[in-house]
């Protein structure tokens, strides 16, 4: 894995040190609402999360969600990243930020810099996005992308309704 670079951020692979700002970001009130309480609540638990999500999907799979920094202060302040679901056709990207940093085009400006490295470094035809129909910052984040709406469904795992989007290597701008 490498270290992806944007105009003011880096993106590089989380470490098991990154477990203190998992634990801030995984307990924030949008996490929460938006992406579901995982009940990380201590440091070891988010050690946990970190080995058996990001870390194991390096492994697995040579891409996974990675950290967020600025590169004036080198502050963490969100993940952005591929994700292989079993339940998806293809890789979905996932973008979480602490809320001092919403609003600001980091999110965009991440996450716009993950598609191009998927089409253009990992040959991904297709990329899909998956969020909750009331996430309407993520919707208007994914649609300035490219992504276009496909459907909503149901999850096998947890029966939430999701809201699923695509984009592929032609259409993304």
């Amino acid at each position: 894995m490498e270290i992806l670079e944007t105009e003011r951020l880096l993106l590089r692979p989380l470490t098991l040190d990154d477990s203190d700002f998992i634990l801030e970001l995984l307990n924030t009130e949008g996490w929460i609402k938006y992406i579901g309480d995982r009940n990380i609540k201590t440091n070891e638990q988010a050690r946990n999360y970190l080995e058996n999500g990001p870390l194991k999907s390096y492994q697995t799979n040579g891409f996974g969600l990675s950290l967020v920094q600025l590169k004036t202060s080198n502050k963490s302040i969100g993940m952005c990243g591929l994700i292989k679901r079993d339940y998806l056709d293809h890789v979905d990207i996932g973008f979480a930020f602490l809320p001092d940093y919403t609003g600001m085009g980091y999110a965009y400006e991440v996450a716009k810099r993950t598609i191009q490295y998927a089409i253009n470094e990992l040959q991904k035809e297709n990329i899909l996005a998956i969020t909750i129909p009331e996430n309407s910052s993520s919707i208007k984040l994914l649609e300035k992308i490219g992504f276009k709406y496909d459907k909503n469904f149901i999850t096998e795992d947890t029966r939430e309704e999701l809201s699923l989007y695509s984009i592929n290597k032609e259409n993304f701008r």
